[in-house]
């Protein structure tokens, strides 16, 4: 079309000029319209292929620019992370300083999902998420850290008493929502403790992880902690164990990443920097 010349065609594509005829007659063929007419020397355009000419530049500037952007948004210098709330707040974001410190030329977006299974493999290049049996097929996954889960509470909500497990029933209970069902709730807490939870515990419920932290941190009563994600606040003096009692449905915190696309670089520095955080966890106070 803009050449008006299948030899002239055929030089710009490296083809025969009867392999361009030929495709062009096939397309012809095809849609039902001739798209060109043949004059001597010379082609001019049809109305219907004037109007498919129009439609077919703008997918193609169309696909083009989208191709420039995938490339630019996910070049190797380009990571998206995903993660929980928990897991942001609590443990990946007091850090995030310095990884951009350590790799200042890695441009960082974080996307909080509470749950893997909201996220489509195409959002995110390395993710940190709490899996209790196993990842989907599409990603893979490696262990970081393995589940453990105890009570806390603030230093004074207790007056510095640790509670047998079974006394926890009657204090006030931070209760996570159960919109997440892979975290373990106050129930499955007790049921693996060998206790009964009272039917009407005194309790508040929240959708919020870190919300449910910031409670407990003020003294309002005791949340479920995970080991490694809660530890900060521990060794801070901001919480402390409210029993020396813990639970584990076996499950841990993985390193996740989409298996439809090999890692870019900066993907793997980011894996490699995560397992390096995990190495350096700080010492805890004796329970």
């Amino acid at each position: 079309m803009r050449h008006a010349s299948f030899t002239k065609a055929a030089a710009e594509l490296h083809l025969t000029q009867s392999a361009i005829s030929r495709q062009i007659a096939q397309l012809e063929d095809f849609l039902g319209r001739s798209l060109f007419v043949r004059e001597h020397r010379s082609l001019r355009l049809t109305i219907a292929g004037e109007r498919y000419a129009k439609h077919v530049q703008w997918l193609l500037t169309h696909c083009s620019e989208a191709t420039l952007d995938v490339m630019k948004r996910y070049g190797d210098q380009e990571l998206t992370v995903a993660c929980s709330s928990g897991v942001a707040v609590l443990w990946l974001t007091p850090r995030l300083g310095a990884f951009r410190a350590a790799y200042p030329n890695v441009h960082v977006r974080m996307i909080v999902r509470d749950g893997l299974a909201s996220l489509s493999p195409a959002e995110f290049d390395v993710g940190l998420y709490y899996i209790r049996q196993r990842a989907e097929p599409h990603f893979t996954a490696r262990r970081i850290f393995d589940e453990e889960v105890y009570p806390v509470c603030s230093p004074g909500y207790l007056g510095g008493r640790q509670l047998e497990p079974a006394d926890l029933a009657q204090e006030t209970l931070l209760m996570q929502e159960d919109g997440q069902r892979q975290w373990m709730s106050w129930p499955e807490w007790f049921r693996l403790n060998d206790i009964q939870m009272p039917d009407s515990p005194k309790s508040v419920v929240v959708n919020h992880y870190p919300q449910l932290v910031q409670m407990a941190i003020l003294g309002e009563g005791v949340v479920l902690g995970w080991r490694h994600m809660i530890d900060a606040c521990l060794t801070e003096g901001l919480l402390v164990r409210a029993t020396r009692a813990s639970a584990s449905h076996g499950g841990g915190y993985y390193v996740v990443s989409p298996n439809d696309r090999s890692q870019n670089q900066a993907g793997r520095l980011f894996t490699s920097w995560l397992f390096e955080q995990a190495e350096q966890q700080p010492v805890l106070p004796a329970a």
